[in-house]
């Protein structure tokens, strides 16, 4: 390729696509284009609206650092006001102009010089570089239920809240216990009569609570800039201090975390019968940590009820357990989680040689460092395969991954590169390095997590945040066909 732009094409508008473009514009790149399958930004923040949503990373470091927010109005914010600020970002950083929205990649294809795009309602696109900014937790997982079409009320997914139903006063089942059951229990506790909470697996939660910030500290970190930094570094700083070291190496962060679920549990649930149901068989950590101090209040309520017997079959009146007991209920809301292995599909991306990625990732999703995959030119993703998720900030992480993408378009622009994509070796040795180094962390101790690929190995990031970092400073040459 001559010197000169490169025609970069982002598929999706959420959080990391949004973090990708803006680092696009603030380095010169003008012929960029972000194709966008809804009619807003956001992503996972745009499609949960469900009562109750708000982000496990502390407000103060959820933020682009180069686009500090200091409007949050709690300490962990609201789905809502997340949404929000992605929204003001992408006008404020002069994206929006560079959004394809309702355009849907459903297919694209290396020519040997560069990928050509066809959206799902036929429309052709062409790009130099193509980076895949599609997201983790997008596609919805349903349940394998017998017997859920027949439900005679309302029924539906935490991420398509179905905001028609009336919800005060109604009988409501909640099925699922990960971080959406827990927020969905702790919001409708007190509004639904009663709460019927399925539990199959016990899940450990941290006592953090929802405090908000005075209309004071909000007005100081606006007048002074410096304070807002501040803010995000020393949030980012205790992140990795504390949850970065213990997911992934024994060690006393790990201990203390353990320690303090453990605790909190004994001394929440007073009730011996029900502290047992609500007692993990696994490690703390070992699945995603719930952060909640709301949670054991709300399952104390006369008018909440737990069940822990497994839903045999769904009726038009309700949910039926093993034990026998049809539980009434008015609207079931399924708190099942997403497809966490999903990433680009239903896109079809080709690359050399006609290989697809359905067939490179016949046996799980695999790549190079978190932002390429061998057979597939000029391509990145973030938050791809073994992106470090596990309790940290996801924007912190697409920053990084954005970054080294960069590195390789100014490389791109310059004309010293025509074509990147890391060898098959390269990628064979970074994930025996990072299958060698999974059984120090805590997922690998016992449970079954929607962390594990499909040979129970977690696709994870076996080591700290800060390794992330260095690790993609700046590209290995050697590790790369370039031309």
């Amino acid at each position: 390729m001559a010197a000169g732009q490169p025609r970069v094409a982002i598929v999706g508008a959420g959080m990391s696509g949004l973090c990708m473009a803006a680092k696009l514009r603030q380095a010169g790149f003008d012929d960029l284009v972000v194709h966008e399958s809804a009619s807003e930004v956001g992503g996972t923040w745009r499609d949960n609206t469900y009562p109750g949503l708000s982000c496990d990373v502390p407000a103060r470091f959820y933020s682009y650092s180069f686009a500090p927010h200091a409007g949050w109005s709690r300490n962990f914010a609201p789905g809502a006001e997340i949404q929000r600020y992605f929204v003001g970002a992408s006008a404020d950083l002069g994206l929006r102009g560079h959004i394809r929205f309702n355009s849907e990649i459903a297919r694209a294809e290396w020519d040997g010089r560069r990928y050509r795009l066809r959206t799902s309602d036929g429309h052709t696109d062409h790009a130099d570089v193509l980076v895949a900014a599609t997201g983790v937790l997008r596609e919805p997982r349903l349940p394998d239920i017998d017997g859920l079409s027949s439900f005679a009320g309302a029924a539906f997914h935490s991420a398509r809240w179905d905001h028609s139903v009336t919800l005060r006063g109604k009988r409501i089942a909640v099925i699922g216990t990960g971080s959406t059951g827990v927020q969905l229990t702790s919001a409708l506790a007190g509004v639904a009569k009663p709460l019927t909470l399925f539990q199959r697996t016990a899940q450990w939660v941290l006592p953090l609570p929802q405090l908000p910030y005075s209309p004071v500290s909000r007005a100081a970190l606006r007048a002074v800039p410096g304070l807002n930094r501040l803010s995000y570094r020393s949030y980012q700083h205790l992140m990795e201090l504390v949850f970065g070291h213990a997911a992934v190496e024994p060690g006393w962060q790990r201990t203390a975390v353990a320690e303090i679920c453990r605790s909190y549990l004994r001394l929440a649930i007073r009730d011996a019968g029900v502290r047992a149901k609500l007692t993990p068989p696994d490690d703390p950590m070992c699945k995603r940590l719930i952060m909640s101090a709301s949670f054991y209040p709300a399952l104390r309520r006369r008018d909440v009820h737990l069940v822990t017997d497994s839903i045999t079959r769904v009726e038009p009146g309700g949910v039926r357990t093993s034990d026998g007991r049809l539980h009434e209920v008015d609207v079931i809301v399924l708190a099942t989680g997403f497809d966490a292995h999903a990433f680009l599909r239903p896109m079809e991306l080709v690359g050399e040689n006609g290989l697809t990625l359905a067939d490179a990732w016949q046996s799980g999703p695999r790549g190079y460092r978190t932002v390429a995959v061998p057979g597939f030119p000029n391509f990145f993703t973030l938050i791809g395969p073994h992106s470090p998720i596990g309790n940290h900030s996801l924007i912190a992480i697409a920053e990084t991954q954005a970054d080294y993408v960069l590195g390789w378009l100014e490389r791109i622009r310059s004309g010293s590169v025509s074509t990147v994509v890391p060898t098959a070796e390269a990628t064979s040795e970074f994930n025996s390095a990072l299958r060698s180094a999974m059984p120090s962390t805590v997922w690998t101790t016992g449970c079954d997590s929607w962390y594990l690929g499909a040979d129970g190995v977690p696709e994870l990031w076996p080591w700290t945040p800060a390794v992330h970092r260095r690790m993609l400073a700046s590209p290995v040459l050697p590790h790369f066909q370039v031309n």
